[in-house]
């Protein structure tokens, strides 16, 4: 949705001079919309804040107390990865992440993201069937990410059909709780699952898609999320998206992000 997709372009122009805000909202969706979501049921849900979760939180661009986007702990080898949407992450702009994130955090609750991990599709052509990404942490204090979180969500696939999903993320700026809805996800003409809920403002890019325990998409996707605000989409999880996961818990060097992201909204 466009706040979410204008939250890199917000941090790229803003952490150049020490300050960062929340993007606006608001304007129409291109006249090719409608036909994005077409599959998706009528009825919009409202987020709400809910209490935080061990294996989601809030994720830190340029070096700022404002956090831009969400991403989450998902299970791995390694107990270190965490995912979130690629259009989230710009080269050149350090980034840290603290799960369960509520209100603030203390300085060991803050993991430092090393290697950045991104489809190929992403990094040649920003494919937004590609948005999405892994990045290893660590923290000063040691230990595993999964171990200290206590809690990891398994890598899903996209559904086949419509299905029962809870979608969480964090509203962008300096504290703040993560808000919730659960909702249905649908697979659109285009072939993004995609979800019907109000409220998903600026921040929430990058937040799990979730099934029991198990993350079957992030906030991203079709024009990094969609052009209105009561509709988000995700780019549909596949066996490059394991393949990518396998990749990161295998270590090694990671992927420069793109330094700036283009949309249509």
């Amino acid at each position: 949705m466009i706040e979410q997709m204008r939250t890199v372009a917000a941090v790229l122009n803003l952490a150049v001079a020490a300050v960062l805000v929340a993007a606006c909202h608001g304007s129409a969706a291109p006249p090719a919309k409608a036909a994005q979501v077409t599959g998706v049921r009528s009825a919009t849900k409202t987020a709400k804040p809910v209490a935080p979760q061990p294996a989601v939180g809030a994720l830190f661009l340029g070096g700022t107390d404002a956090h831009t986007c969400t991403a989450s702990v998902v299970h791995s080898r390694t107990q270190d990865l965490i995912l979130t949407a690629a259009h989230c992450l710009a080269d050149g702009l350090p980034a840290t992440f603290v799960p369960g994130f509520d209100e603030t955090a203390a300085p060991d609750a803050v993991w430092t993201v090393g290697a950045v991990y991104l489809d190929p599709r992403w990094v040649g052509s920003q494919d937004p069937k590609a948005d999405y990404a892994f990045a290893r942490v660590s923290r000063a204090a040691g230990g595993t990410l999964e171990s200290v979180a206590g809690h990891a969500l398994m890598l899903g696939m996209a559904p086949a059909r419509s299905g029962a999903v809870t979608v969480l993320g964090y509203p962008g700026g300096v504290g703040g709780q993560p808000l919730g809805c659960d909702t249905s996800v649908a697979i659109d003409a285009d072939g993004y699952p995609s979800l019907r809920c109000g409220g998903l403002v600026d921040g929430t890019s990058g937040g799990p898609w979730i099934t029991g325990a198990t993350v079957i998409g992030v906030t991203g996707g079709w024009n990094g999320g969609g052009c209105e605000d009561n509709v988000s989409y995700s780019a549909p999880f596949d066996a490059a998206t394991a393949s990518l996961l396998a990749r990161a818990e295998a270590g090694g060097p990671g992927d420069a992000a793109p330094a700036s992201f283009d949309s249509e909204c």
